[in-house]
């Protein structure tokens, strides 16, 4: 039953990992899509901007023509907008803020302004303090074209609520920080807290991070001080970046919860069964009849472990795929067919053909003759019978899934030789595919690879080798015999 117990919090545990990278591909995507609706909106006024530039009243220096085009534009996003004119030298001539041109100080941001001139292309602003209203702005320039020189520079500055509302509206959960960033990294909009980290420097790993590259994910901790599993990803039209994070704690709880019900339960049940086996264990001596019952009753309780155990399953990993069920199902269905063939032998082991035969059974189905079984008599311990009956399973589920057995003419070959020159035999088993697909080894191991390999070094004191052929997957698994009882 401990084992059982243990493979239960290890299967936790990899599915945590697995929910760790969805969730870091998650928030990835978010970022992107926030990217995607940032950029559709700055291009939307870009556009208006664009179509402005163009117009009569500017290329003939009409300004108060001009007014009422402006106005109609500011007024769709707000009294907080602000549209002006300005030449190379940063002089406003034109100011939806006032009608008196003469009394507008100059434009504080002069770099932009040089950027639209030299580049004769619409510019993005960082953060900066505007010498009309003095506050906090970003802007959006295109260039005023005359006689296909640039004559002015048209700058607008959106309320920073707009950019505030974007933020809020794209973020999924209260459990997410989502942000804005200018090209130095500073904070123009952000939830949550927008007041206190508006303005605010990017924390040191995200700050390093993005001046290295235009999009990553990595863990960082926030400007509140909150631990995140982060993203973020640069705008290629504006140079801002779009920053999304996921708190650490929202995905670790459901690890601790799965381990904690299934400690809870497996605690239990162990304390029930070493409670009973003691209270067993004084009555063996009684003769044969007692321990058939034994027998039975072990045999019982674990038929009911592992149902229960499925059950745990199902309501913990509801939300898992199909796919990951059946692996799981097909587990517990290895380990069940193996107490079946320990129980008609009393638990005093089994051979290894059996064991073999059992754990292959649903693989032969439609054709028995796909895999040949080669080798001596060898009496296997419960231990090693258990163990054994895994790791086969776990090898032909990978044959059927993506090996010799995915097809109609792959071919496997099972053979078994007991190595006796060392203090305790030890046993070699090779499973050997051919005419199989293709063969290329995987990018990362998956959690049935290295169930096999531990389950043969810490359990079978051996070790378990795969290795991808052209011709095949080869996998060699060699561990130390127990006498059987």
């Amino acid at each position: 039953m401990l084992p059982l117990i243990v493979f239960a919090v290890g299967l936790a545990y990899s599915n945590y990992r697995q929910d760790r990278s969805e969730a870091t591909r998650r928030v990835l995507e978010t970022v992107r899509s926030m990217r995607l609706v940032l950029d559709s909106e700055v291009q939307r006024m870009t556009g208006g901007l664009q179509v402005l530039a163009l117009g009569d009243s500017l290329q003939s220096g009409d300004f108060d023509g001009f007014r009422r085009l402006a106005v109609e534009f500011t007024s769709q996003y707000g009294g907080d907008s602000v549209l002006l004119l300005a030449d190379r030298s940063g002089r406003q001539l034109f100011s939806t803020v006032t009608t008196e041109a003469a009394n507008l100080p100059p434009r504080n941001n002069r770099e932009i302004v040089e950027r639209v001139f030299a580049s004769k292309a619409p510019q993005y602003s960082d953060l900066f303090v505007g010498s009309t209203e003095k506050r906090p702005i970003v802007t959006v320039e295109v260039p005023v074209l005359r006689n296909g020189e640039v004559a002015y520079a048209l700058s607008f500055s959106p309320p920073i609520a707009i950019f505030q509302k974007l933020v809020e509206q794209q973020r999924p959960n209260d459990q997410w920080t989502v942000s804005l960033l200018d090209t130095k990294a500073r904070v123009f909009a952000r939830t949550p807290n927008p007041a206190e980290t508006f303005g605010k420097q990017a924390s040191g790993a995200l700050y390093e991070a993005m001046s290295h590259t235009p999009e990553a994910a990595l863990s960082t901790v926030s400007l509140d001080g909150v631990a995140l599993s982060s993203a973020f990803t640069r705008s290629q039209l504006t140079g801002w970046t779009v920053v999304a994070g996921v708190s650490e704690s929202s995905l670790i709880a459901p690890l601790w919860r799965d381990i904690a019900i299934t400690s809870l339960i497996g605690g239990i049940l162990l304390l029930v069964g070493l409670t009973f086996a003691v209270r067993m264990a004084t009555t063996i001596a009684r003769g044969e009849m007692l321990h058939d019952l034994l027998i039975e009753e072990l045999n019982h309780r674990v038929k009911n472990t592992l149902a229960l155990m499925q059950a745990i399953a199902v309501q913990t990993f509801r939300s898992a795929s199909r796919d990951e069920r059946t692996k799981f199902e097909g587990r517990l269905g290895a380990l069940a067919e193996a107490h079946n063939l320990l129980s008609q032998e009393k638990w005093a082991g089994s051979e290894l053909r059996d064991v073999i035969a059992r754990a292959l059974q649903p693989f032969l189905m439609s054709n028995s003759d796909r895999i040949r079984m080669a080798g001596p008599t060898v009496p296997l311990s419960p231990r090693l019978a258990v163990v054994l009956s895994m790791i086969v399973h776990e090898i032909a589920t990978n044959a059927a899934k993506y090996g010799a057995l995915s097809n109609e003419t792959g071919r496997v070959t099972l053979d078994w030789e007991v190595i006796a020159d060392a203090p305790k035999p030890r046993l070699r088993l090779i499973w050997t595919e051919t005419g199989g697909p293709p063969v290329t080894a995987p990018v990362q191991r998956g959690f049935g690879s290295r169930l096999i390999e531990r389950s043969a070094r810490d359990q079978l004191d051996g070790e378990a080798t795969v290795d991808f052929l052209p011709r095949g997957v080869v996998c060699t698994v060699i561990c130390t015999l127990d006498e059987a009882p």
